[in-house]
């Protein structure tokens, strides 16, 4: 079959790759200008993607904010993964997507919705207790704009908030204060072929802060840990809420909660393929990823195959990451040679990165350079992959965490105990 991916910031051209791998024909089109080197020299790239509407059989889009292009394509009969108008607005308006959730039957947090930060801190000094502060719209792409407060009378908060009015309020024009409550974070993901979920369904746990133990600015994800499971409570009380709300939308589908012994408490949907979830998902899914797209695009039932056990992905980072700094990043890491010790071995998943004469080099702005899975029976044998392959790997001035999936034995301990995995 021919696939055409189109991606806004170059993220998805590792699932190109291993699409193309299979025996298909595969183009690539990335709308950043700054991005546009990403993934050169591993799959064919094309600046125009709309002139091979016709030629692809099936056509991928790795980001929300598309849900209006994709539904202009299936009314012209193509065969598409992504999103909808309804589930773009899910992602983008907070507000939206947590009143929506809980008109669905989930057990919702009380949050509020804020565009200016002097009735948000009126509110906080108001109301005394715990919060969260999430940035809405395109300002939720800026990870570090998010806090979680630590003082149960919400002073940090009221200081934070002071200081994004300040520094922030240009990039911040809306926001959510959302009630904190103490538990297991954890995420539940499935595949959705526009009608139904198909099942195992991948839960997962994310590790958003840069440094070990949960310490330094949100990056988005670190690393991340998970396996696959086909039905669970946590699935029956989250996503299959959702089943007849999200019709029509074809991909990846995710739910972030938190959960404790008194429920599970959603926190936010991902109507999207998540970053670095999909490299984790490559290594534990046995299926065809052309087969199971073109399925989903068809609105076809597809049985997945997944490995059993537990899977760990590493993000192996350099300068200026989390941050976007096009002139730091030109002068500490573009062009940056990826060295192997050994052989290029599995598990080992390119991002910014560029393929020139044989050789892997380090390109875009961002400074995410890699992502490195590893497999197991347990988490201590999908560590011990995992961080085996990042020791293969040298690249000037890289970091990642040591400690993804240390955490695992009391999250999953606690989850068993609330019964959230029966």
């Amino acid at each position: 079959m021919n696939f055409l991916f189109v991606s806004r910031w170059g993220l998805i051209h590792d699932l190109a790759m291993q699409v193309q791998k299979e025996g298909h024909e595969v183009k690539y089109c990335i709308l950043s200008k700054e991005d546009r080197e990403v993934g050169d020299g591993f799959v064919q790239k094309v600046e125009n993607w709309e002139e091979f509407k016709t030629w692809a059989d099936v056509i991928i889009f790795d980001d929300s904010d598309f849900g209006d292009v994709c539904e202009k394509l299936r009314k012209e009969g193509k065969a598409v993964v992504g999103g909808t108008k309804y589930t773009d607005k899910l992602e983008f308006d907070r507000d939206f997507g947590t009143a929506e959730m809980k008109a669905a039957g989930l057990q919702t947090l009380p949050s509020w919705e804020f565009t200016s930060f002097d009735t948000a801190i009126e509110f906080v000094k108001s109301n005394p207790s715990r919060y969260v502060v999430k940035p809405s719209g395109d300002a939720q792409n800026e990870k570090v704009l998010s806090y979680v407060g630590q003082e149960e009378d919400g002073r940090d908060v009221i200081t934070m908030l002071e200081r994004y009015k300040k520094g922030w309020s240009k990039k911040m024009k809306a926001f959510q204060v959302q009630k904190f409550v103490a538990g297991v974070e954890v995420a539940i993901g499935a595949f959705f072929n526009g009608k139904d979920f198909i099942l195992p369904a991948f839960i997962n746990f994310e590790h958003k802060r840069m440094m070990n133990g949960d310490i330094g600015p949100a990056t988005g994800e670190m690393g991340t840990t998970g396996f696959w499971a086909s039905d669970t409570k946590l699935y029956r009380e989250t996503l299959a809420k959702m089943r007849d709300r999200i019709q029509g939308y074809v991909g990846y589908f995710d739910i972030n909660c938190i959960v404790n012994a008194r429920g599970f408490y959603p926190l936010e949907v991902t109507p999207r393929y998540g970053y670095p979830t999909i490299n984790l998902q490559m290594e534990g899914v046995l299926s065809k990823w052309g087969e199971l797209h073109a399925a989903c695009a068809r609105g076809e039932n597809f049985v997945l195959r997944t490995k059993r056990g537990l899977q760990v992905a590493v993000v192996v980072a350099v300068p200026p990451f989390p941050f976007v700094d096009p002139g730091a990043f030109k002068r500490f890491s573009e062009d940056a040679p990826i060295i192997f010790k050994k052989p290029l071995p599995e598990g080992v998943h390119p991002c910014d990165v560029k393929l020139v004469e044989g050789e892997w080099h380090l390109t875009g702005n961002s400074g995410y350079a890699l992502v490195v899975t590893g497999s197991g029976s347990t988490m201590e044998d999908a560590r011990r992959e995992c961080y085996n392959r990042v020791r293969n790997i040298m690249i000037p001035n890289m970091f990642y965490r040591t400690d993804i999936g240390e955490r695992w034995m009391r999250d999953s301990d606690l989850l068993q105990t609330w019964g959230a995995l029966t």
